[in-house]
């Protein structure tokens, strides 16, 4: 089979093109055709040398959608369509870039679904983010207003769209006017120009403060998203665009604006329930949701999906299409 491998953390062209053995899946194990791939920030960081407990060699991608093609233990048929993340996956064990992946069968979720695989390739770790953030990390409730800091990234496009569905008010940052139209076609109520402060403006509209915040940037902007947030209202952080997710030095007392919560999601398969999935597979292909999703590539254009994932040139989501 083709696999996409890195030696050792790198530039994009570190990421090869190679000939592997198509794994064994042991009982207990999957082994899926792959039929596509998303990328996510984490293989960025992998590649960097900024994730930790990663070995090499090692094919990459923490997500992975296809069809079963074993199954020993029997926890999945043959030709079941699946979606497989996290686990290790791209860390400790070969992930999604490649033609084949081999899994723990507690990390795969079944689906069925005629969308093109391009679309579905791109749905599962933004959804178990997004479902999650707004769910566990915020307990989101219909007619709350929701800041998504960080709202051109895939997590963001799919936050708002999951969030509107729940009847919020939504408002979402991004940097790029150009972008402006690319969240309100999501359902976005309020786009806020982000030059680095933000709390006014989401004042000048919300004057308490947001009931909830999702802080998809980093720690560099957490202080700003805290400050434009009510009293007993909740932000939750969930990603680390900026590549910063560390706080140094942090004294709760001064960082932490009186009587705002502050919360973390990070999630697993387990955390996305295959009706959740479904459900939201079904309402794309009904035309009731939308999947953000930028562009598709091949194998081949493993590295120059890479450079356009760091350089933050995505508008949505990126997908490797073996």
């Amino acid at each position: 089979m083709r696999a996409v491998v890195l030696d050792a953390p790198g530039p994009p062209e570190a990421l090869q093109i190679r000939e592997l053995p198509v794994p064994r899946p042991a009982p207990g194990w999957v082994l899926i055709r792959v039929t596509a791939s998303g990328l996510n920030r984490s293989e960025l960081h992998t590649r960097l040398g900024l994730a930790g407990g990663v070995t090499f060699p090692r094919v990459l991608g923490i997500e992975a959608t296809g069809v079963v093609a074993a199954c020993p233990g029997g926890e999945f048929e043959a030709g079941q369509q699946v979606v497989a993340m996290m686990g290790g996956m791209g860390r400790t064990i070969d992930g999604g870039y490649a033609e084949y992946t081999c899994v723990p069968a507690a990390q795969v979720v079944p689906f069925r679904s005629d969308l093109d695989a391009a679309t579905v390739g791109a749905v599962p770790e933004m959804l178990q983010t997004a479902y999650g953030a707004l769910t566990v990390g915020l307990d989101a409730q219909p007619g709350q207003t929701l800041l998504i800091r960080g709202g051109t990234s895939s997590v963001g496009l799919t936050t708002a769209v999951l969030a509107k569905r729940r009847g919020m008010t939504v408002l979402a940052t991004t940097r790029d006017p150009d972008r402006a139209a690319l969240l309100r076609r999501v359902g976005v109520d309020h786009v806020v120009l982000d030059d680095g402060a933000v709390a006014a403006g989401v004042r000048d509209i919300v004057p308490d403060g947001v009931d909830a915040a999702l802080e998809l940037v980093g720690t560099p902007t957490l202080p700003d998203t805290l400050a434009a947030t009510r009293v007993h209202g909740v932000v939750c952080f969930a990603g680390m665009l900026s590549n910063h997710w560390t706080v140094p030095d942090f004294y709760p007392i001064d960082y932490l604006p009186r009587g705002v919560r502050l919360s973390a999601y990070g999630g697993d398969a387990s955390d996305l329930p295959p009706a959740v999935l479904q459900e939201f597979l079904d309402d794309v292909a009904a035309g009731r949701a939308v999947v953000p999703l930028d562009r598709a590539f091949a194998l081949d254009g493993i590295a120059e999906a890479h450079t356009l994932m760091e350089h933050g040139g995505a508008a949505g989501k990126l997908v490797v299409v073996p």
